[in-house]
């Protein structure tokens, strides 16, 4: 699949169906029951949260280089975990999740999720309504994470690297429902760019 201004393509992975509008330039999928891509710090006997590895992505390798992906997260939300996501993949033991994600309180929050062995999962704010806007940037070996609640100012949320080794990393989306029957996800207003981003910081 190609999807407008990716100089890339993505590929499926998982049983879910990905829909993409090229006319609207937006991305559908159902997450299917009972899915997730998370490794339990505990272990496998925790009870807070199943580790799994059965989430549907929908990835591709970036062109060498700094660049920035971004989109609109749109989440019906029906069950705890319920998430729309951006994603980081280098391989199982080596990825990143950055989750529009319904709380164990009912409640639409900003997560991340940085994996290397184990699932490093942080919980930012909580968002009044179903949408957001979310972007990942690399800048050299370091990727950051922003939100926007109104789709212009943009917030820090995490700082990290996986590695040097960028040949191997894939960019893109998944759509997971750990705890439910599934939910329905729109990415939208998705646009990947080349451009450098200076500042992590200014919310530009």
């Amino acid at each position: 699949m190609r999807i407008k201004n990716f100089p890339f393509d993505v590929e499926s992975a998982g049983q879910a169906e990905w829909t993409y509008n090229s006319q609207d330039n937006n991305l559908a999928v159902f997450a299917i029951p009972h899915s997730d891509i998370y490794i339990n710090p505990a272990g496998k006997n925790s009870t807070d949260a199943e580790s799994l590895m059965n989430a549907s992505t929908l990835l591709g390798s970036p062109p060498n280089g700094d660049f920035q992906l971004s989109a609109k997260l749109t989440v019906d939300f029906n069950s705890q975990f319920d998430a729309g996501v951006l994603m980081i993949w280098v391989d199982e033991l080596n990825w990143v999740k950055f989750c529009f994600e319904y709380s164990p309180d009912a409640t639409p929050m900003v997560v991340s999720v940085v994996t290397i062995n184990f699932s490093d999962d942080a919980n930012s704010f909580t968002v009044n309504g179903n949408s957001i806007w979310y972007r990942i940037i690399r800048r050299d070996n370091v990727y950051a994470l922003h939100a926007a609640i109104d789709g212009t100012e943009w917030l820090l949320i995490r700082v990290f690297t996986l590695g040097s080794d960028l040949e191997r990393h894939r960019i893109g989306f998944a759509a997971q429902s750990p705890t439910g029957e599934g939910c329905k996800i729109l990415f939208s207003e998705i646009n990947f760019s080349q451009a450098r981003l200076q500042d992590l910081r200014d919310g530009s």
